[in-house]
């Protein structure tokens, strides 16, 4: 996947849900949505890569709340391993 890809439309969704919310539980909840977002409209392998461009060091590339997102979420968008 390509990474420079990925992280505008990480972007993109990050502006969508946080444009309104600087602080507070609306911030919390812009997070989320971020998250919530990639999570089901994401396949895992997309997942898999927007969190490896964070761990390379691509986290400045991001948007701050997209960044925030990821990281406050990362639970949630990894991918379960097949058994």
């Amino acid at each position: 996947m390509d990474a420079g890809k990925l992280i505008k439309m990480a972007n993109d969704i990050g502006r969508f849900f946080a444009a309104p919310a600087a602080a507070g539980p609306a911030r919390d909840q812009a997070l989320f949505g971020i998250a919530d977002h990639i999570k089901r409209f994401w396949d895992p392998r997309m997942r898999s890569a927007i969190l490896a461009a964070l761990d390379a060091g691509h986290a400045q590339a991001l948007d701050e709340p997209v960044a925030a997102a990821l990281l406050a979420h990362r639970t949630l968008l990894t991918p379960v391993a097949k058994a």
